[in-house]
């Protein structure tokens, strides 16, 4: 890999890690100020909900904006956009304000996000490319841990951690001005529109979704199912500790399978070890094999993403690959907001253990269309 590569890697990786970064600090940080001002629980959750809305938006926005004035110049002009936003929400009355800055806010940093992961994406291309990204894909799972970490030194009583949040952001994108990418940048590729992404790569876009919703469902109501099973605050923490340690640790093993079996097999069996893993854990609570069944489930899960990463890399190069992520980033969103509405869907219509067997279920369909797919790709 030569240096030029090396560098655009680096700064990808540093602006799309900062993303990690101020989402994980912004959605508990309005949370909690919301609460402690009063706010109805259910206004708080439409407020969150606007957020994922902006970013189903950016999608039909980021394909043109690059081509128009390049891939460098959007990612640099959305961090600060994102910034200018983030020190806004402190100075600004919450009704009617924040509902607006979260659709903005969600807007400019799932740009930065798009255009910052499909430079990650062109960038690790070779032989590595799946276990590149699979330790792209762990050191973004940690970056989320920095923003609650943050807010356990700052409080919420003050606009430090918003001043301190836009600061890391605009000092992370820094070395994106040593961003080099012709091909991404050049103008005289055929554009590819959204839609025609969707017809192009359809499992790809059903993988991350699927992704999204266990993701989600499990980062919001996790620790509610432990403690309704019978858990302690600190244990049902720890619950939810072990399944991120599964999307940060073992992210590597699963792209090196990647890089040497067919993508679609490896994503094939994440599927089913996620849809085993979620169905046992009522079986197993209690128990100490709750622990690395719990860690199972978030490897399988999130190596789902990291594989399609890898495959949208080998498929797709340029403003296609631009437009891929674009919608992956879309898909996230929209596969969040109905992955915590399943949830708690589930839990009030079938208990506590109505959510693991809700994900295996819906586990299940996937694990049918990737083994259609894969089956049509061998005819």
């Amino acid at each position: 890999m030569d240096r030029q590569r090396i560098i655009n890697l680096l700064a990808a990786i540093s602006a799309i890690t900062v993303f990690g970064f101020t989402l994980g600090l912004m959605f508990p940080l309005l949370s909690l100020i919301m609460e402690r001002e009063g706010i109805p629980s259910q206004v708080i959750g439409y407020s969150a909900a606007l957020q994922p809305l902006g970013i189903v938006l950016s999608v039909f926005a980021i394909p043109p904006m690059v081509r128009r004035f390049g891939a460098k110049v959007v990612v640099l002009g959305a961090a600060v956009m994102t910034a200018l936003v983030i020190v806004s929400y402190p100075f600004l009355p919450i009704f009617w304000w924040w509902f607006g800055l979260r659709i903005l806010h969600g807007f400019f940093v799932s740009t930065l996000f798009a255009i910052s992961e499909a430079w990650i994406v062109r960038f690790s291309e070779g032989p590595w490319r799946s276990r590149i990204l699979a330790l792209y894909a762990s050191v973004l799972a940690l970056s989320f841990g920095g923003g609650p970490l943050l807010i356990s030194f700052t409080g919420i009583d003050t606009a430090a951690p918003f001043l301190i949040g836009a600061v890391i952001l605009l000092v992370a994108t820094i070395p994106i001005f040593f961003v080099k990418d012709e091909e991404v940048d050049s103008e005289d590729e055929a554009p590819l529109s959204v839609f025609g992404f969707i017809r192009k790569a359809p499992i790809l876009l059903f993988a991350v979704g699927m992704f999204a919703i266990i993701d989600a469902a499990n980062l919001g109501f996790l620790p509610v199912y432990a403690v309704k099973k019978g858990f302690d605050n600190e244990m049902a923490a720890l619950a939810l500790t072990a399944f991120v340690i599964g999307n940060t640790v073992l992210q590597f093993p699963i792209g090196w399978l990647a890089d040497h079996i067919p993508k679609r097999v490896v994503m094939l069996g994440c599927g089913i070890a996620t849809a085993v893993a979620s169905a046992l854990i009522p079986t197993v609570f209690g128990t100490p094999l709750l622990w690395p069944v719990l860690t199972v489930a978030g490897a399988a899960s999130a190596g789902i993403y990291t594989v399609s990463l890898s495959e949208l890399g080998d498929r797709f190069s340029g403003h296609e690959l631009v437009t891929g992520t674009a919608s992956f980033s879309t898909t996230w969103g929209g596969g969040a907001l109905l992955g915590s509405l399943m949830a708690g869907w589930s839990i009030a219509g079938f208990g506590p253990d109505g959510l693991p067997y809700t994900m295996s279920v819906v586990f299940l369909i996937f694990i049918i269309a990737t083994a259609m797919s894969l089956r049509q790709s061998r005819r």
